[in-house]
Order: structure tokens, then sequence, then C-alpha cells
């Protein structure tokens, strides 16, 4: 497992470097440890956790966790563990944390899972589960009917390496468009936090931005934007993680009955969120209200909801393209990721609720 000294250099260089400036390995030389060479389901023995702390968004692309906690899903699955929580607006500081031994699991978006697990050559975590896909957009001022209308506009991200921010750099690219991890650049892209958007937007500062759910929607009914992106255009068969479940690889080797409660969780929170979506779109935005200060209008729940769709699947064959999108805009170097997923736990959970088994595309434990 990597060394104390090791760990503490690769979460400094993660936080100056926003959580995704590439200090990483090449292509096909990252290391594992004997611990995340296992499954979770070959494991024996461990014990259950005194605490659980959890990390997530306050977003409907985050419903899973934000059901979990407020129906009680997790905390019923959890028993005597104690679930505390925190709040992100974006993956990059998110993964900061779990770098830093301040969370043992959290929901987070592929590309930052991509960049913690590339920073600590592939020791820091593992992807256990997936939550979310879909729920992404380039919204725009109306004005703005085509990628060429873009040149010399300002748009704006959660954070920088973010997956919205590859997404759109990666775009910017496709289309012929330099937007320069400085800010400059034919587009100038400027990360910031969601409400700083939906604000500077309103007030003619910025011209677009690349979102989650809920807030593409919100720029949409409060401010008058438009769509010009929908990233499910972008994928095959519409088909993309916007969300995942990640633990830390030290919290997943000594407690793995405990990661079993979280997903058990996590699969009963999904299967009330797909099975009651009207009152899983009340709770959901009863708890925004309580995390932001401000409910969605049923408009905004209602389409931010039909953008997306909750799952435990991972989506793991698209991960390698998320990373070579992010090695395009030199967010990130090439480099092996197998191991990044153990789905073990997921599946045999499945399975006992009668659930097909999930992909890990190959890349699960060696």
């Amino acid at each position: 497992m990597i060394d104390i000294k090791t760990l503490v250099r690769t979460v400094a260089a993660f936080g100056a470097a926003l959580g995704i400036v590439a200090s990483a390995a090449a292509c096909g030389s990252s290391k594992s440890s004997d611990s995340g060479t296992k499954s979770a389901a070959a494991v024996s023995g461990g014990s259950a956790a005194s605490e659980l702390r959890l990390g997530y968004f306050a977003n409907v692309t985050h419903a899973t966790a934000v059901v979990g906690v407020a129906h009680g899903d997790f905390a019923k699955a959890l028993g005597a563990t104690k679930l505390t929580t925190q709040i992100y607006n974006a993956g990059p500081a998110e993964m900061t944390a779990v770098l830093g031994g301040q969370l043992d699991a959290a929901y987070v978006g592929p590309s930052a899972a991509l960049s913690a697990f590339v920073q600590s050559h592939g020791e820091a975590l593992k992807i256990v589960a997936g939550a979310t896909e879909g729920g992404a957009e380039l919204v725009v001022k109306p004005s703005i009917t085509s990628a060429a209308d873009l040149k010399g506009k300002t748009l704006a991200t959660p954070q920088k390496g973010n997956t919205q921010d590859v997404a759109l750099r990666y775009w910017l690219k496709q289309q012929g468009l330099t937007a320069n991890l400085d800010g400059t650049g034919d587009v100038s892209v400027n990360p910031q936090d969601n409400a700083t958007t939906l604000d500077q937007f309103k007030a003619g500062h910025i011209d677009g931005a690349w979102l989650p759910e809920p807030w593409a929607s919100r720029l949409v009914s409060e401010a008058g934007a438009k769509v010009l992106v929908d990233e499910r255009s972008l994928w095959p068969n519409g088909q993309f993680s916007t969300t995942t479940l990640v633990v830390a690889t030290s919290f997943l080797t000594k407690h793995p009955d405990t990661v079993k409660a979280l997903i058990d969780g996590q699969i009963a929170a999904n299967s009330w969120i797909t099975s009651d979506p009207a009152d899983a779109q009340k709770l959901v935005n009863s708890e925004l209200k309580r995390l932001t200060g401000k409910a969605l209008t049923d408009a905004e729940i209602q389409r931010s909801f039909s953008e997306q769709k909750v799952t435990n699947d991972p989506e793991a064959s698209t991960l390698q393209t998320s990373l070579d999108h992010a090695v395009a805009v030199k967010l990130l170097k090439a480099t092996d990721l197998h191991g990044i997923f153990d789905l073990s736990i997921l599946n045999a959970e499945l399975a006992k609720n009668g659930q097909a088994a999930v992909s890990d595309a190959g890349l699960g434990a060696k």
C-alpha cells in the first residue's frame, strides 16, 4: 500500500492542480498494492466500521445519495455504523478529501474518480457501483446557435477537471475551438460554483455553461438559456456515467461488510426512486431546499429527472473513453485503468435482489 509520505505528496499535488494536472505515470505503469489486487468479495475478516464518512452533491444527478440519506435507506442498511455526510460542489475537491483521508466513500463523476486513481497510482480508491447516467447539458444564450458562435465567448463548468469540465473542453476541441487550461483560447472556460454560474448568466457575465442537473434546468427555466448540446447525443445509445460510487481502498479492505451495507442502501434507494418517481422527486426537492436554501419549481424538478436516470451500473465500458477525453485536453496523462473497478459486492447484492449483474469491462481486480 502507498506509504504516508507518498500519500501526503499525492494529496498536495492533487490539491495544487485542482485534482487534475497530470503527474501520473505513463500508460501501463500504474501499480497495485496487494489489497488492490483482490476483489472485496475475496477479502476475509474485517470488521464493521464505527463510522462511514460519505461525500455527495446537492444535485439531482446525485439523487441516489440524496434519497439514500433522506429516505433512511443508508441508515437502515448500515445499522450501528454512524453515517456522517459532507456536501460538495464538484468532484476534484471531493476526491482531495478521499485522498487526504477525510472521506471513506463518495458519489462523484467519473472524471474526478479517474484523476484520483491516476494521482495515487491506482492505490487510493475503487469504483464499486454506478449511480446516475445522463443529466448534463451545454446551455447557452438564445443568440448562440452553433459551435462557431462560441468563439470569443465565456463558458462555465462546476470545477476544473470535473466531469462536465472535461466534456466541455473535449467537445470544443472536436469543434475546432481551443479552450486552454489558463482560461485563454477561442473560448474562455471559467470553472466556478454552480450557484455563481446561475447568477453570472443572469447578469450577462457569461454566455453559457456545461452543467449537471438541476443546474442546466435552472438556467433554462430561470435565466432563459437554451440547450446547445445534450451530452446524451454524444454517446452510443445516449448512455454515459454521470455519477459513480467510489470507496477508499483502505476502507474497503478493512470494512467490506460496511461497504456491502452502503451498497444495499443504494440498491434500496434506487429501487424506490424507480418505483415511485413522483414521491422521489418531492423528497429530492425537499432535500435540495434544506441543503441549498432553495427548492426547485415543479417544472425544474420534473425536467431534471427526465434528463437522467438512476442506475447501479457504472457503465464501465465508457470509462476508457472518459480518460481518453481528459488526455486529449491535457487534463490527465494516459494510464492503465485495470483495477479501478471492484463490482464484486455490487453484483453479489444485485443477485440477492433478483437483478442482473453489471460489467466491469475487464477493468476489475486483477
